[in-house]
């Protein structure tokens, strides 16, 4: 018995170095590096103006995040969902919101000969994609087409295992998943990936990117790369933080209005109920059970 099974266990090494199935100890640790999910890290829970059930936009932060998205990240990134004319929620004048809009160009037409032309933008128009269509977005980022930041906020997103979903199901859906993964996103650049981890030609790694190791699109933001006018930090934490909060507001212009109505729902529920059970105490008191 023994030596069958010193046999068969010989026939097994054999076979695995016939076919290559002994890893050296370089392609051990380097399998060992590899990951098998994504995003490597999850992100930091920030703390924002808009989390829970009484959040509300910071206005300033806002305006300060419009300043990121329209120096650095429409170079790339669309906004087409996004009208002109609802940067009015952000503190701006409308005719501050017109000339905001007219240094933006938008196509038009067709004209009386029926061409198609270009024009000043007007607060009815849609922010712009800074390219002409998805295949000459792909071309110029290295064959990945930048995604449109409309609703970048909601659909980016990284999942609460247990115990934490079953906890937002009581106290409320956590509505901050998107922020918090966009700012570890920004702010995960220039990290060292773990030793024989491979990072393919032209890509960056990011630990926090929620498809794969490393993504095409370099560090945007730095340190001082945009001025700001009320005296904030210009600092990379500080800007991510702001396009953060801006595509939040993006993505659920109306948050603050749908939580005031949830709260007033909420309260009328409560008396309603109350209510009904004062009504149920007086129809049956004279009852017997």
């Amino acid at each position: 018995m023994k030596k069958i099974l010193l046999g068969l266990a010989a026939a097994g090494l054999g076979a695995m170095l016939a076919f290559g199935g002994v890893a050296t100890a370089e392609e051990a640790a380097h399998n060992a590096a590899e990951p098998t999910h994504f995003p490597i890290k999850e992100p930091e829970q920030m703390k924002w103006t808009f989390a829970g059930p009484f959040g509300h936009y910071d206005k300033q932060q806002l305006q300060r995040g419009l300043k990121i998205y329209k120096e650095v990240c429409s170079a790339c990134h669309s906004m087409k969902l996004v009208p002109f004319r609802s940067l009015t929620e952000l503190g701006y004048t409308e005719a501050q919101v017109k000339a905001f809009a007219a240094e933006y160009e938008v196509q038009d037409g067709p004209n009386a000969e029926g061409e198609m032309f270009t024009r000043k933008a007007i607060p009815a128009d849609y922010f712009p994609s800074p390219f002409a269509n998805a295949q000459a977005a792909a071309a110029a980022n290295n064959g990945a087409a930048p995604p449109d930041f409309s609703l970048i906020a909601k659909a980016r997103s990284v999942e609460r295992g247990f115990p934490q979903f079953l906890i937002d199901i009581v106290w409320g859906q956590y509505q901050e998943g998107g922020p918090d993964y966009i700012h570890a996103l920004l702010t995960g650049f220039n990290q060292t990936p773990p030793e024989g981890m491979k990072i393919p030609e032209g890509t960056h790694y990011n630990p926090y990117f929620i498809a794969a190791k490393s993504l095409a699109m370099a560090a945007p933001l730095q340190d001082g790369q945009v001025t700001y006018d009320d005296g904030s930090p210009q600092t990379l934490v500080q800007y991510s933080q702001d396009v953060s909060a801006f595509l939040m507001w993006a993505a659920e212009p109306h948050l603050e209005e749908r939580k005031k109505t949830g709260f007033r729902v909420m309260i009328f529920l409560v008396l309603f109920a109350g209510l009904l059970y004062v009504a149920k105490r007086r129809i049956w008191a004279d009852i017997e059970h």
